[in-house]
């Protein structure tokens, strides 16, 4: 053990205890308090083991432990995102109820089209309390006009109260609505149907969708009082805005907005122990280079794959093993350009002599800095999946 012996180090590390830090050139100024329980953001090294995103993005926000196993029944929609959600629990054999094709809800088949906060609230006071809306405002991918049918409510209510998780994902914040009865539409609304005099947009504020996730949560709680509520934002960006702005601000406001409304909502209702909140747009934005397709909307496969996977590692009682889950964070950090591109396939098609060949070059890894501890994962990785393979 290294033994701190001469007077000046014992004098700065005593410093540091009292709150004390010594400058180069000799001058002590004190830092801040920064409490109990607060964090830091993660150095490069410290983001390249697989455990990163657990250690680090996932703080506060994971359950107690796994509770969704193939009994649990869950129910997804909002936008687009939810159905990379479905999808994916639906491959690995969960019970999605929105992934019955037979059912006649909207939530069934258009729930990947209920983009904002608005809408969601919408299917919940139709369903729970029958409440009913003053103009047509919802309208199914081909533009036909969805309309206030008693039988798809009475679905949509069964599917409801069968429920035992929901997963809603919030996507935007920009609104289009019909002026004369406040009503808001599910996206924009079929061109041939368009009246300027009578449907306007705006950008919705962080108030209104507080509101709206707020009321969200306790029709919920009133009428399915034991389900759990995951509040996701959706990382994939705007495809147009209508705003003057460009896209790209116009997108990080909308993005903004929500993630604001949600926090607010989370500290409100988060210790009653139902309402948890999913980070999957952090894990996009801050975790991963660039993880997007050249559409710069959609996702790496790889990069979504992961996200999927660390949910199952922190919600579902069946989840991926240690070796399956560090495969797939090379594969994304691959595919999002932090490692060279040929490690997702060779993963991805159990190349490991590929993989082996790949370790002899000067760098794998996008910085010097990151460069040796990447080798070191996909030596482990490959370590792992021969001894397996034995």
């Amino acid at each position: 053990m290294n033994k701190i012996l001469d007077e000046v180090s014992i004098t700065k590390a005593a410093d540091r205890v009292e709150g004390i830090e010594s400058s180069r050139k000799g001058n002590t100024h004190r830092t801040w308090f920064r409490g109990g329980t607060g964090s830091r953001p993660p150095k490069a090294m410290q983001m390249m083991p697989e455990t990163a995103v657990l250690d680090y993005v996932l703080k506060g926000w994971a359950p107690d432990a796994p509770s969704i196993n193939e009994t649990t029944k869950v129910t997804a929609f909002g936008s687009c995102f939810a159905a990379y959600i479905s999808d994916w629990l639906a491959s690995r054999h969960y019970n999605v109820l929105t992934r019955n094709k037979e059912s006649n809800a909207y939530v069934v088949s258009c729930g990947e089209g209920m983009v904002n906060s608005f809408v969601i609230l919408q299917q919940f006071e139709w369903a729970f309390e029958g409440k009913s809306f003053d103009a047509p405002l919802w309208h199914g991918y081909k533009a036909e006009e969805f309309g206030y049918d008693e039988d798809v409510r009475q679905e949509t209510l069964r599917l409801f109260n069968d429920t035992d998780v929901f997963i809603l994902t919030l996507g935007l914040s920009e609104i289009w609505y019909d002026e004369p009865t406040g009503g808001v539409f599910w996206r924009t609304l079929p061109k041939g149907k368009y009246d300027p005099e009578r449907h306007k947009f705006r950008v919705s504020t962080v108030e209104e969708n507080r509101d709206n996730l707020r009321e969200i949560y306790q029709l919920i709680r009133k009428h399915r009082p034991d389900a759990r509520i995951i509040l996701t934002l959706s990382p994939i960006p705007l495809v147009t805005t209508f705003r003057e702005e460009s896209c790209i601000s116009a997108n990080s406001v909308s993005k903004a907005v929500l993630r604001v409304a949600i926090d607010e909502v989370m500290r409100e209702f988060k210790d009653e122990g139902y309402l948890f909140y999913w980070p999957s747009y952090e894990i996009v934005t801050d975790v991963f280079t660039y993880p997007f397709k050249p559409d710069r909307r959609h996702l790496q496969p790889a990069v979504q794959e992961f996200i999927m996977m660390t949910f199952e590692r922190v919600w579902c009682e069946k989840a991926p093993t240690d070796t399956a889950y560090l495969g797939q964070w090379l594969r994304a950090k691959s595919a999002s350009g932090q490692l060279i591109e040929g490690i997702d396939w060779a993963v991805s098609a159990g190349k490991t002599g590929k993989l082996r060949h790949m370790l002899k070059r000067n760098r794998i890894s996008e910085h010097n800095v990151t460069d040796e501890k990447a080798k070191e994962l996909i030596t482990r990785y490959l370590d792992e999946v021969e001894a397996q393979s034995e």
